[in-house]
């Protein structure tokens, strides 16, 4: 036997097994072994497997074995899945057969539907005379993530993971470890398995979250759904800790201004401190001097160390109602470069000269040494300028607050004169308990003094733009662009149905304040507001300068917040190495347009990113809050409409949630996309975008963050909404009741301009 295997071998490796091979070994061993154990008996590889592949299909052929269920016997199905592994050295695509992996398989010619590496598709497979296979992709698959969360269930002895979010139909076999404890119902982090082929998928626990019901799970499971980077790695992490405090060395001396912080109560990182004072200078009679201090981030966090590796990546810090993930490790995010009152601490300073009626006319950047004054929020700063300063603004109301309002006020002047965007939105933020349990859901007031703030980083970020601009510096602008002419034109006939006069003309950004302002009154002004907002661009980071359309300037870049937006610290980069500033931490020479097109593709997709992560996390909180109140009743208005239904928004909380069309009767509704309606093709009941309802809430999903509500009444927002005899109408805009059967069915901060 030892003999003969040798003989098999020997044949394998150097020739080609001919038909007396294959009947001598199964004359010896019979049929127990399969294909693949006969190929490793024989030594068999490469070619040679592919040789004998073929003669065992000719012996069956003359053997008269008939072929079943549309598969060649022991070969590939006639339709079936195929895997693009690589490219080989010829540049041809290298195929790997999902049901036989050692089947040689080449991509048809001139295919319409072209696979990438790493994809699997679903294929028609031809047998070729030289015994390969020819693959015609039909379709291609989803891929399979390589980290899944999900909610585990138990089923008998059995786990099962329910995904979050997209994939949430999916179903998963979950395998346990020993050193995770896991009750049913637990949201958890798993390890896909990704060699399994066929039948269900396989994913193995990593991480316990939490429990849906545990506030602390929510921030942590949107974060890993959305695969936010949640750990520093060590090196990272060392590097910020052995950063040390900044002497004044030759940096400017900026100790004897008296700047101070104005942030939300909430804040966390303070990155900019602001003084003003009248401008004494005979050509800027009735003017100002603005001074605005940001930390400096790029001494500590210098080019192509591990710190700036992991900011880039992050991109931006993300804010959830009860946590942050910052961009840089709290060493420097909430010590070193947070500027902390009454510390020394290291920054990068804007001195502005403003005229009377708010025109920047020169600027000086100075890398320097300062010492905030105080902390102030912005309630404080409001009250105090109101009357009712605290003992720690008191101090400081005449020095220091009265001079900043003075400038914002200039400023103010020179914003209205230009005419900008202003849609005046509400924000919502949650309000927790001192255990940290979510209590309510609040607006988020807009005083005087965030628009104060605003102002005064909006100067800085156009010094900056501007300086470096002059200087031909490649560097990062914010880009705003006009909108869209679809979405105007949409836009326009939503106004028409509301009979808003309103043309279809090229617009300037006053335009739609002016819209808006017109509209102060309206019963829909909130939602005309959203409507103008989406047909907005949205704003990226690109080193082509288009303008800033909403703000309507023609520079504007990113300076005042490099602690929480990478696209800052390269500004601040540019702006050391163009000027020349002392001390380390400048821009390479290789900062080209090329390189900055890539990165801020890169930082603009990391920032819709975490304001999709922030928003889901709102909505979830949401939902906690509400998830012992179904069956209670609410006041809303619909806000968008679907094929599948409408969402409201709940007047008090701004909740949103869905009216799911199944729950609207029994008659058919059509989507109207124009006119963004449900209409009832038998009835010609019709709900529509504005429209007053009063609603049920059904059901809460709080693991996907999800309302559901049934429409208990409904008020039509339009006058040409139909009457039918399922509604009781007395008069435009009277109590409408819906009859039938129905089926329940499971901002960010002012500096972001």
């Amino acid at each position: 036997m030892a003999e003969r295997k040798s003989r098999h071998q020997a044949r394998g490796r150097g020739g080609e097994p001919d038909k007396e091979d294959v009947l001598a070994f199964i004359a010896e061993h019979g049929a127990e072994l399969g294909k693949r154990e006969l190929m490793h008996a024989l030594g068999l590889k490469g070619k040679a497997r592919t040789e004998a592949k073929r003669t065992m299909r000719a012996m069956r052929k003359a053997a008269g074995v008939k072929e079943t269920g549309g598969y060649e016997n022991d070969g590939l199905p006639a339709v079936g899945l195929a895997d693009m592994v690589g490219i080989d050295e010829d540049g041809l695509p290298v195929l790997r057969a999902a049901r036989d992996q050692e089947a040689e398989v080449r991509l048809a010619a001139r295919s319409r539907i072209e696979p990438g590496i790493g994809d699997r598709f679903l294929a028609r497979f031809s047998l070729l005379e030289d015994g390969s296979y020819r693959a015609d992709p039909i379709k291609i698959l989803p891929r399979r993530p390589r980290e899944v969360v999900g909610v585990a269930e138990k089923t008998g002895s059995r786990w099962r993971l329910r995904p979050l979010g997209r994939n949430r139909g999916d179903e998963w076999e979950l395998l346990l470890v020993p050193d995770v404890d896991l009750a049913h119902g637990d949201l958890v982090r798993a390890e896909a398995d990704r060699s399994k082929s066929f039948g269900m998928p396989r994913a193995t626990v990593s991480e316990r979250l939490g429990h849906p019901d545990d506030p602390a799970t929510v921030s942590l499971a949107v974060a890993v759904t959305a695969r936010l980077p949640m750990q520093f790695d060590e090196k990272t992490l060392a590097e910020a800790a052995a950063a040390k405090p900044v002497g004044l060395g030759k940096r400017r001396d900026l100790r004897h201004f008296d700047l101070v912080t104005i942030d939300g109560e909430d804040a966390r990182d303070f990155d900019d401190a602001v003084w003003a004072g009248p401008d004494e200078a005979p050509d800027n009679r009735g003017g100002h001097r603005l001074l605005v201090a940001i930390a400096d981030v790029a001494h500590y966090v210098r080019p192509g160390s591990a710190l700036d590796r992991e900011a880039q990546e992050r991109g931006n810090s993300v804010y959830f109602p009860d946590r942050v993930i910052p961009m840089l490790p709290e060493a420097l995010s909430n010590d070193l470069c947070s500027l902390r009152p009454h510390e020394d601490r290291a920054c990068l300073a804007v001195e502005m000269r403003i005229g009377p009626q708010g025109r920047l006319m020169d600027h000086r950047f100075v890398r320097g040494l300062m010492r905030s004054r105080a902390r102030l929020t912005y309630e404080q700063v409001q009250a105090a300028f109101e009357g009712a300063a605290d003992p720690v603004a008191e101090p400081i109301l005449s020095t220091v607050i009265a001079p900043l309002y003075r400038a914002y006020e200039a400023l103010a002047v020179a914003r209205k004169r230009r005419g900008t965007i202003e849609l005046d939105l509400s924000e919502r933020r949650v309000r927790f308990d001192e255990t940290g349990k979510p209590i309510a859901i609040e607006p988020r007031q807009r005083l005087s003094s965030n628009c104060l703030i605003e102002e005064f980083m909006i100067a800085a970020n156009v010094a900056a733009a501007r300086e470096l601009g002059r200087r031909k510096q490649p560097l990062l602008y914010r880009v705003h662009d006009k909108p869209d002419a679809l979405k105007l034109e949409a836009l326009a006939q939503y106004l028409a149905e509301l009979d808003i006069a309103w043309n279809r003309q090229s617009k300037k950004p006053g335009d739609f304040t002016q819209l808006i302002r017109s509209v102060k009154d309206h019963d829909l002004h909130d939602m005309i507001a959203s409507f103008v907002l989406r047909a907005q661009a949205q704003a990226i980071y690109d080193p082509e300068n288009r303008g800033h359309f909403g703000l309507n300037l023609q520079e504007y870049a990113h300076f005042t917040s490099p602690i929480r937006r990478y696209s800052d610290l390269v500004v601040h980069r540019a702006l050391i190495y163009s000027l020349g500033l002392p001390g380390a931490g400048a821009s390479t020479s290789g900062d080209d347009e090329g390189s900055l097109s890539k990165l801020g593709e890169h930082l603009s997709s990391t920032e819709r990113r975490a304001m999709e992560a922030e928003r889901k996390a709102l909505q979830k909180f949401v939902t906690l809050l509400m998830a012992d109140q179904v069956g209670a009743c609410f006041e809303g208005r619909v806000i968008s409409v679907h094929r599948f239904g409408m969402f409201v928004s709940l007047n008090e909380s701004g909740a949103e949630g869905l009216v799911p069309v199944s729950s609207l009767g029994s008659d058919f509704f059509m989507h109207d996309e124009r006119d963004h309606a449900l209409v009832g093709r038998r009835t010609g009941e019709r709900y529509g975008l504005g429209d007053r309802v009063e609603v049920e809430l059904a059901a809460v999903d709080k693991v996907e963050g999800q309302l559901n509500f049934l429409i208990k009444n409904h008020y039509p927002a339009r006058s040409g909404a139909k009457r039918t005899k399922r509604a009781t109408t007395e008069h435009h805009g009277a109590k409408r009741t819906v009859y039938g059967k129905r089926r329940a069915t499971s901002r960010r901060d002012s500096r972001s301009a």
